[in-house]
């Protein structure tokens, strides 16, 4: 049976505050209504970082900044295609500091947002890998 490789994606892990007042900002998907980190494919002319940066201001209105050009962690999951399939998908996650939140974002009438400490983001996450990523902060 012929294997397929991972797909590729970038993720934004966007945070507010310090130390016990930290924060992280958690999206619905528009399929599912699931809680997730805002993440998409790569984007042609930018680099992973500045990717995960634009999904997180396409998906949550997010106006930050990168805080690292590595990523800060990666977590795998099965994003079901249109047709049915399943195809396993490996990201990777980058620290987005958040200055600012816009009302007025291109996927605002699509998703709702919430700002979450580290264990409630944890708990309302379905990955077991950015759980883990969660509990690590």
């Amino acid at each position: 049976m012929l294997k397929r490789p991972k797909g590729l994606q970038m993720a934004a892990l966007c945070h507010r505050g310090e130390g016990e007042n930290k924060e992280y900002l958690l999206v619905t998907s528009r399929d599912t209504g699931r809680w997730v980190i805002p993440k998409g494919w790569p984007i042609r002319g930018l680099n992973s970082n500045e990717t995960a940066l634009q999904e997180a201001w396409e998906e949550a209105g997010v106006k930050g900044r990168t805080t690292a050009k590595d990523p800060v962690g990666r977590y795998t999951y099965l994003k079901r295609q249109d047709n049915g399939v399943e195809i396993p998908v490996e990201t990777l996650v980058y620290s987005v500091a958040v200055n600012d939140l816009s009302e007025d974002f291109p996927e605002a009438k699509e998703r709702e947002r919430r700002w979450v400490d580290a264990d409630a983001a944890a708990e309302m996450v379905n990955e077991a890998e950015l759980k883990s990523l969660f509990r690590s902060q």
